[in-house]
């Protein structure tokens, strides 16, 4: 099987994160994006993998590399000399997705969830038709574009966008698994999937929906990555609670804790609920963290509270220091010793003095 993963350009919505690894190679959860994409499509079958982008960095064809060889699969990239939609990188991996009559995922690179990929190859095989939307229920329909279906059916009928009467919950997840035959209806040019080739699809009654089970986030900025994170770790409680820090430990305060092995923490914290923490990263003496991420080689000093914000790579927080407000830091931050930073970007290698109390970019 095959698989086309939709990455894009670069990354501006999760910056300063972004200004210094490519957002496929960004950890979620301590781990690239892109892995946890990649093993659960290696799960279900798939061989071959396309990665759709606007530029090829050349850090992430080297990882990639590796992920080749580890999983015993191809990755290729697909290069957009312009952007191309949501369809039209369907057309320009061509050689690949259609290189014979097996059916291919498609991805948005931004979505987190318990990958459904097995079940949905099923699914799909068993009904026969051209497509399959998987589709996540939310409780404000009127915000989105709904899937009605057919009666009593998992056939889909229209697409409504953004209903003001009640005509269902389920939306677009942004995962689809297709047979090579769409590749007939799209055109090599900038095209909507979503609004030129689901409706003609649906019209030929060959589109279906699939209902996904459990959490599903796009993660694609930094409120969005918080809140993803929190879903990813109650999820992980319940199927792999080993994976995460014991509540026997005395940090824990909450639960949903993802501790890196080499992390190191010091004595009297107050950690949880919903943390990451990185690898070498240190987190000193009487420290409080909630809803946070620290990435690989963070240094949190004594007494200091990080809550709703990400701390880049190789970043540091000085003693009685305090962020919140979705702050995020770029690699190699620095702040001070008492500072308080409230829903800051700041960019790599900064160093901050004095106080941020209000929301913007630290430049």
């Amino acid at each position: 099987m095959k698989a086309l993963i939709l990455v894009g350009g670069f990354g501006t919505r999760l910056r300063p994160l972004t200004l210094s690894v490519p957002k496929p190679l960004v950890e979620f959860a301590n781990k690239p994006m892109i892995l946890h994409q990649i093993e659960a499509l290696v799960k279900a079958g798939v061989t071959d993998i396309v990665l759709a982008v606007n530029y090829k960095p050349e850090v992430m064809a080297s990882v990639l590399k590796n992920y080749e060889e580890k999983f015993g699969i191809t990755i290729e990239f697909s290069i957009e000399k312009e952007p191309l939609g949501t369809a039209g990188p369907l057309a320009l991996a061509r050689k690949v997705l259609g290189k014979d009559d097996s059916p291919f995922f498609v991805l948005n690179a931004d979505v987190t969830c318990e990958y459904p990929f097995e079940k949905m190859r099923d699914f799909h095989v068993a009904h026969g038709n051209e497509g399959t939307i998987l589709a996540t229920k939310v409780e404000e329909p009127s915000k989105y574009g709904v899937i009605v279906t057919e009666s009593n059916s998992t056939r889909i009928d229209r697409f409504v966008e953004k209903p003001v009467e009640y005509v269902g919950n389920r939306i677009n997840a942004g995962i689809y698994i297709f047979n090579p035959s769409i590749l007939d209806r799209i055109e090599l040019r900038p095209t909507s999937i979503e609004k030129e080739i689901f409706p003609a699809m649906a019209a030929d009654y060959q589109l279906h929906t699939f209902d996904l089970e459990g959490y599903w986030m796009d993660v694609g900025q930094p409120k969005d990555f918080l809140t993803g994170t929190c879903l990813y770790l109650s999820s992980l409680a319940k199927r792999s609670p080993e994976m995460l820090a014991p509540a026997s430990e005395a940090y824990v305060h909450g639960g949903n804790v993802l501790v890196h092995p080499t992390a190191r923490i010091g004595k009297g914290c107050k950690i949880g609920p919903n943390v990451t923490i990185g690898p070498n990263a240190v987190v000193g003496d009487g420290v409080c963290l909630q809803r946070c991420v620290l990435m690989e080689g963070t240094q949190v000093r004594d007494y200091a509270w990080v809550k709703n914000s990400i701390v880049g790579w190789n970043s540091s927080v000085g003693r009685w220091s305090r962020l919140d407000g979705v702050t995020v830091l770029g690699d190699d931050v620095q702040i001070a010793d008492e500072i308080y930073v409230n829903g800051a970007s700041v960019l790599p290698h900064k160093s901050i003095k004095a106080n941020v109390c209000e929301p913007g970019i630290v430049m």
